[in-house]
């Protein structure tokens, strides 16, 4: 390749080239240099910290026209084209080295076919463009936790979507020297429309260098397959965190306030669309994060961080009653990018928004009108499903103080939760650190939903819903987590969710806020003060805990008859559940901690024992007494 330093003068203005040399760190110059090369832009912009850099990527997203401002000031939208929707899996894919195998249930490619095949594709992509590089960081800046990033894009709405969602960090990079522990991602829209969407989405392809922290993307514009710093870095920290002995996680993170004061921190994994956000944002608790977490030990304490500073989130569903610090943000000026919503009026509407919607208007679709069909013939939604909204944590008004803490917080409580309609119960707690990584972690089971692109309502493994983000050994990352509470001196303690339990006729058999309870609930267990059952899959809250927080919580009567439908034991279906769990992990995960199949067959053993006493339904009043 040409000299680094020709090309970068050849390409950048004095001023950009400046700013990129104060950054005097070789792993970032050739790499610029290289994306550079290889996609020919016109200009290179360098986007510091300044307050000027970053108005000028806002500003650069509207003119050019990949967002478009809406009536409430500070707000904008955006479109992806119709088949660039969500994350897409089967274009997605790992590069490994012809001496290197990950497991069969990761989608990969041998790593210079697929070199070859993703930098063809970029070949010359932004020719008439320019690129804009961030320098960011995942963590608080300048903290032991914090990843600095870097991302070369053509997209300013790309650009803007990561201000918003992460930390700047010019002034970090310009401090980091020779360090060579750097993320780098590389994403072009590709050919694109009048209406600045790609359009080539056949061949969409983001492809993971793992063996160089490096991420290809191209021919797409969707948040979760071209903003470098969420998903696509959550694969390259996994194997960081695995190298150096911490943990990065598919979790949020919320301070939920207890008696007397007190605020107790808990981290959650829930796959898309199951009901994370909703978690991390309840009313009258603190939200410091709600999709990445980065775990550390530090002086014998389990610390978090949010890896982000934003909310990339789920529009769907969400309404004035149940959302309300969300809704606030929606409709009062400040910094929001809204994503494949419907725009009438120059205003805003999604799904089950729980307001008047308009039967005319704009969206993914181009112009949409209420009974438009497809080609296929099927009814084109007012607005995608997995429409999402962008913006800031700290517009927030529940935003939690610590967020920018460099030394993270204590957590007391870690959850999984999925779609389960059979088998899980609303809530319970693990019988210690080890069982609920398996139990609840290791075995979540999960529908596939909109979020990612594919067919609905799949029931599937997402183990620690982060399955799709592994680039180690699956059995690997089982005892990365089982070990982690090693040298603890109070570990969190472990709990399983569901949220989607149905009853014979397919009723749910949670009320939308009710999650609340659970969550307060737990906060009671990590302090000693609720008691809990023992039953076949863990302990599950006592009947007159939930009346008290029901009343306290939701202001609500808690009746037996709930209690009954929503804490029943359901034997036959747990048993079929741990089939399914042991049979994909036989399958799909080599070298698995025997721990694993042994907690599986104690489960099912105590859950035989239980049946042979009580039957195959066992109220939890029948479990209180023994």
């Amino acid at each position: 390749m040409q000299d680094v330093c020709e090309i970068l003068k050849d390409k950048l203005t004095e001023e950009a080239y400046s700013k990129l040399m104060a950054v005097d760190n070789v792993k970032i110059h050739e790499f610029v240099a290289d994306v550079v090369a290889l996609t020919s832009p016109d200009t290179v912009f360098v986007c510091t910290d300044s307050e000027q850099d970053v108005k000028y990527v806002r500003d650069m997203a509207i003119k050019n026209g990949e967002e478009r401002q809406l009536e409430t000031p500070g707000h904008t939208f955006h479109f992806d084209g119709p088949s660039d929707q969500g994350r897409d899996r089967q274009a997605t894919k790992y590069l490994v080295p012809k001496t290197e195998t990950l497991s069969k249930a990761l989608n990969q490619i041998e790593r210079e076919a697929g070199l070859a095949e993703v930098r063809g594709l970029l070949k010359d992509s932004m020719k008439g463009r320019t690129m804009i590089l961030r320098f960011l960081s995942l963590g608080p800046a300048g903290s032991v936790f914090s990843v600095p990033c870097i991302q070369a894009t053509d997209s300013w709405y790309v650009a803007h979507n990561e201000d918003l969602l992460y930390r700047t960090a010019y002034e970090q990079f310009c401090k980091i020297g020779k360090d060579d522990n750097v993320f780098c991602f590389l994403h072009s829209a590709g050919a694109m429309s009048e209406d600045m969407i790609s359009v080539d989405v056949e061949n969409k392809r983001i492809y993971m260098d793992y063996t160089r922290d490096t991420v290809y993307s191209v021919n797409t514009q969707y948040g979760g397959n071209t903003m470098g710093l969420k998903k696509l870095a959550l694969r390259l920290a996994i194997r960081q965190a695995d190298r150096e002995g911490w943990l990065a996680e598919h979790m949020f993170i919320s301070g939920v306030h207890g008696p007397g004061g007190r605020k107790t921190y808990l981290a959650g994994a829930f796959p898309s669309a199951c009901g994370k956000t909703s978690t991390a944002m309840l009313p009258g608790e603190t939200i410091m994060g709600d999709d990445i977490a980065y775990f550390r030990k530090i002086n014998g304490e389990f610390r978090a961080v949010n890896a982000e500073a934003g909310i990339f989130g789920i529009i769907q569903n969400v309404t004035a009653k149940n959302d309300p610090v969300i809704w606030d943000v929606l409709h009062k000026p400040g910094e929001v990018i809204f994503g494949n919503v419907l725009v009438a009026d120059n205003k805003p509407y999604w799904l089950g928004m729980g307001a008047e919607t308009p039967d005319k208007g704009v969206n993914f679709s181009g112009e949409w009108f209420k009974g438009k069909k497809d080609a296929k013939g099927n009814d084109i939604p007012l607005a995608h499903k997995n429409a999402r909204y962008t913006v800031a944590l700290k517009a927030l008004a529940n935003c939690d103080p610590e967020l920018n803490n460099p030394d993270g917080v204590v957590l007391g409580g870690l959850m999984y939760g999925g779609r389960d309609a059979k088998a899980s119960v609303p809530v319970q707690q693990s019988f210690d650190w080890a069982h609920g990584i398996v139990s609840y972690g290791a075995s979540l089971e999960t529908e596939t939903t909109y979020a990612i692109i594919g067919k609905e309502g799949v029931m599937e493994i997402n183990l620690m819903s982060i399955q799709d983000f592994l680039a180690i050994p699956l059995g690997k990352y089982i005892q990365n987590n089982i070990d982690f509470a090693q040298g603890i001196e109070t570990p969190p303690l472990v709990f399983g969710v569901n949220y989607f339990l149905k009853d014979k006729e397919g009723k749910f058999v949670n009320g939308v806020r009710d999650k609340h309870v659970w969550v307060k609930w737990m906060e009671l267990r990590v302090h000693g003060d609720a008691d809990a059952i023992t039953c076949p899959t863990g302990q599950i809250p006592r009947y007159d805990d939930l009346v008290n927080l029901f009343e306290q919580v939701l202001g609500k009567t808690y009746s037996k008859e709930d209690y009954v439908q929503q804490f029943t034991i359901r034997v036959p279906e747990n048993l079929a559940k741990i089939e399914r769990v042991e049979k994909y992990h036989r399958e799909n995960v080599p070298n698995n901690p025997p721990i694993v199949y042994e907690t599986l067959q104690a489960t099912r053993g105590r859950l035989k024992e239980a049946q042979d006493k009580h039957g195959d339904y066992i109220s939890p009043f029948d479990l209180a007494g023994e």
